[in-house]
């Protein structure tokens, strides 16, 4: 009599596995034996009780696992449609914001430059330059340029579209729109006056503007990725404040005197006339794109060089403006809507300017 046959319960699946660790490295840029000596140094072997050949093969099939998905990864939202690896949906959510994450020091070397072939090729310098490795700076700069390239023609938020063409988290797709914006708008970057100046920097400002000088969301024409051009036309109109220069900086300084010590008072007293110039100067001209892209430079060069050379605090210089802005809405010239409207948008944005660069 024949035995009978055992019953095998046999499950198979083809999870793909990600290890947080070893990911890390490999969008870092790290080679496999990098990422061997690395979690060599955590203690790995002690931890897991293994031998090195073993970590090595295992980091092997992890890269090479990464390798087939690095393709999926471009393009997000083909993960959900393809067949070939079964993902978890948080796991998704790592492969894809860990691909996307972007050094500050890296970006701050792409922002005001054409995303050409001819700029990939100095990434060589920028690696140097920012202690990051070439494949980090390389995977950096073809996310930019790929995320660019997906959304500089679509309607609507930027943020809002690239956060659902590359299922990124908030605070991530505000940072590629800060760069798709400083793309599109040209702004400049580089000039001597502004290599100081970090990608968060530019962050806060550009931010604002998006938020402020591009078309309201209720708008036909939105797109933030288009500055409001009546807005930037009512703007000139702020002009009149020159007309009454003298009841403007009566007023500040009335509100001011008892805050400010003697030495900053008169200082503002005697400086009144070039500081609010320079400012209304940049509001007039900001409807002339050649301006408009030099905005940071007048800026720094305009507005906060004269009160560093002044010697106000940030606290002194941020006190001024507030008191500078509500003053000025005061007056009856502001009594047009619009140019009162025009008025606080622009002074919001150099606000923020101002408390980010100075």
């Amino acid at each position: 009599m024949n035995s009978p046959s055992p019953e095998v319960d046999v499950f198979i699946s083809n999870y793909t596995i990600v290890d947080p660790d070893v990911y890390h490295l490999w969008v870092n840029g790290c080679s496999a034996s990098e990422a061997v000596t690395f979690l060599k140094q955590y203690g790995i072997l002690e931890e897991m009780g293994t031998t090195l050949d073993l970590v090595a093969s295992d980091i092997l099939d992890h890269y090479r696992t990464y390798s087939l998905l690095e393709k999926l990864i471009h393009y997000p939202t083909k993960l959900d449609q393809q067949l070939a690896f079964q993902i978890e949906p948080q796991t998704k959510k790592i492969l894809v914001e860990k691909y996307y994450e972007i050094d500050d020091i890296v970006v701050r070397e792409f922002l005001g430059k054409k995303l050409s072939s001819k700029h990939r090729k100095d990434l060589d310098e920028v690696s140097e330059k920012t202690g990051i490795a070439i494949k980090s700076c390389r995977r950096q700069f073809d996310n930019v340029k790929r995320v660019f390239k997906a959304v500089e023609e679509l309607q609507g938020s930027v943020i809002h579209n690239i956060s659902n063409t590359f299922l990124l988290s908030e605070d991530l797709a505000k940072k590629y729109g800060v760069i798709v914006f400083i793309a599109c708008m040209r702004f400049e970057t580089s000039k001597r006056k502004l290599q100081t100046l970090t990608f968060p920097d530019f962050y806060e400002p550009t931010l604002c503007i998006i938020n402020k000088w591009t078309y309201p969301k209720n708008s036909p024409e939105f797109g933030d990725l288009d500055l409001d051009r009546e807005f930037l036309l009512d703007l000139r109109e702020v002009r009149i404040l020159l007309d009454k220069e003298k009841d403007h900086k009566h007023l500040v300084c009335q509100k001011l005197k008892e805050q400010f010590l003697e030495k900053i008072y008169n200082s503002m007293e005697t400086n009144f006339r070039m500081l609010s110039r320079a400012i209304i100067g940049i509001a007039y001209s900001l409807h002339h794109n050649r301006d408009m892209r030099g905005y940071f430079l007048e800026v720094v060069e305009r507005v906060i060089d004269p009160w560093r050379a002044l010697n106000w605090s940030k606290v002194e210089v941020m006190d001024f403006l507030k008191v500078y802005i509500s003053s000025a809405i005061e007056l009856d010239i502001f009594q047009e809507a619009e140019v009162k409207k025009a008025w606080e948008r622009y002074m919001d944005v150099i606000t923020v300017s101002v408390q980010q660069l100075y």
